[in-house]
């Protein structure tokens, strides 16, 4: 039996006493946001899912959630019931095990594949498929060893386009120091799962190792690759990962100064975290705890952390899986009650968002918190390194009718981009629509765009409102994010960056 379900069966009453201590320890602030976002207007945007386990985004903004134990993919609108548009098959869901991560190509506009890791009934396996074939499953990665417990799970797409799949010891925790087993490691490897060249060890996926079961990966805004693992008896982790790096399982649980080995950047008991899924906005990770049952945010910079971690929803939607930053800039949380493990409410499992710090109204919300007055809004996915040159059609002191649009990057790397376009209503009366036009300075191109759609002419790129995300109140905002890539000297910011609004 593993260590967290026998410390829950035999220490239910304590924790339960020491959680409510917890809640109680920091109040709720009633203005201040944490990480760059307003955890007091957090929103429940959908309910009814069944132990969510991995979220990836569309180009139209909606998400994909996988459903660990029924092998089924939803489409998740904030507002809307979730829509199940797949069931993956050859799932064997089993203990901890099933259909687990999931992924979107970069390029999806393109080629419309999917990712997914999921429990075979012999072994841990990567796969891409479209939604609207399922069944047809190109084997991207098999072979990773499963059990009934400790089986990683989390895959997501790096800023270097390369795609970083986490996986466990499996329970034998010699896997994790062995480097000829894929078990207990980070591995990166091109999309179509071949070996990329410039990996730490030739001719291997191996990207890090010595790891226990890491479910969560999140890169920041220099493309430094954070992770969660779960420790065995005494301490959860937070590592920086870096390429070739040992991170000590089965020889070190936590910060042992062992010069083998690279010491976690944030260790918690294991009854505080659990911690699993993990997003990275504005200097902070946010790593989402089971049997914690809570959302840490932790503050970091350059690969270390730089403050107190911060709990938030102690107590308040129970067991959290899942955490990322969505194109529509809000903070997107999976509960994960319906596990086996917790105490599911009537509504569980459920998707919370939260909105980034500032003045911006609600988005569609199942279940819309007050609002609280602040400052304007900032894309979280934009760190303070790499603020936007804004060029503003319209002042807010504008006629009805306008708008602003400000030019964003958050990300870039030899030959490619990452960013968005955050689009306000700066007039005094509402906007149906919008469209947006800049002009590259260098050679740059769009790859994929979502919350939006957008056409290009040589450097000159025009971006439309999706059908849901046109209208805006006045002061209200909505963000578009793309990927893009670039030849020449440098990159650059666009302008003027102009904004039409009807």
């Amino acid at each position: 039996m593993p260590k967290r379900l026998a410390t829950a069966l035999a220490t239910t009453l304590s924790a339960v006493t020491a959680a409510a201590a917890l809640v109680v320890s920091r109040p709720l602030p009633t203005s201040a946001a944490t990480g760059g976002f307003d955890f007091t207007r957090a929103q429940v945007a959908t309910t009814g899912l069944q132990a969510p386990w991995g979220i990836a985004f569309l180009p139209d903004g909606s998400a994909l959630v996988s459903e660990r134990d029924t092998a089924a993919i939803a489409q998740v609108r904030p507002g809307s019931a979730p829509a199940r548009v797949a069931t993956v098959p050859n799932v064997s869901p089993q203990g901890e095990g099933g259909l687990l991560g999931i992924a979107v190509s970069p390029t999806y506009a393109q080629d419309q594949w999917v990712y997914a890791y999921f429990s075979s009934a012999s072994d841990n396996r990567v796969v891409r498929f479209r939604l609207s074939a399922p069944q047809t499953q190109q084997v991207i990665l098999s072979g990773i060893p499963r059990a009934q417990f400790h089986n990683g799970g989390r895959i997501a797409f790096g800023p270097d386009g390369m795609l970083y799949v986490t996986t466990g010891d499996a329970g034998t925790s010699a896997n994790a120091q062995d480097l000829n087993s894929p078990g207990g490691k980070i591995l990166r490897m091109r999309p179509d799962g071949t070996v990329p060249p410039d990996n730490p060890f030739s001719g291997s996926r191996v990207y890090s190792y010595g790891h226990r079961n890491v479910q969560g990966i999140a890169w920041d805004e220099s493309g430094r690759l954070y992770a969660t693992e779960f420790g065995q008896n005494t301490w959860d982790e937070i590592n920086y990962i870096q390429p070739g790096r040992n991170y000590g399982w089965p020889t070190c649980e936590g910060v042992c100064n062992d010069s083998r080995f690279t010491n976690p950047i944030q260790t918690w008991s294991t009854s505080e975290a659990s911690p699993s899924g993990l997003a990275y906005a504005n200097s902070t990770l946010f790593a989402a705890a089971l049997a914690g049952k809570r959302l840490w945010t932790v503050p970091v910079s350059a690969g270390s952390r730089t403050g107190s971690p911060v709990a938030e929803f102690q107590g308040t939607y129970g067991r959290l899986r899942a955490a990322a930053v969505g194109p529509d800039g809000w903070l997107w949380v999976a509960t994960s009650n319906r596990d086996g493990r917790g105490t599911p409410a009537a509504d569980d499992d459920r998707i919370i968002r939260v909105p980034p710090a500032g003045g911006s109204s609600p988005s569609p919300s199942a279940s819309p918190s007050p609002s609280v007055s602040s400052s304007p809004s900032v894309s979280p996915s934009v760190s303070p390194s790499a603020r936007p040159t804004v060029s503003p059609s319209a002042s807010p002191s504008a006629g009805p009718g306008a708008c602003s649009a400000a030019y964003q990057i958050s990300n870039q790397w030899p030959g490619g981009f990452q960013g968005g376009l955050t689009v306000r209503n700066s007039g005094k009366a509402a906007i149906s629509s919008w469209t947006v036009t800049f002009t590259f300075p260098n050679g740059q191109t769009i790859t994929q765009l979502w919350g939006g759609r957008y056409s290009q002419s040589g450097s000159t790129v025009t971006v439309t409102n999706e059908s849901w995300n046109g209208a805006l109140a006045p002061g209200a905002s909505t963000t578009a994010g793309f990927t893009g890539s670039w030849s020449g000297g440098a990159n650059g910011t666009p302008s003027p960056v102009t904004c039409t609004a009807s």
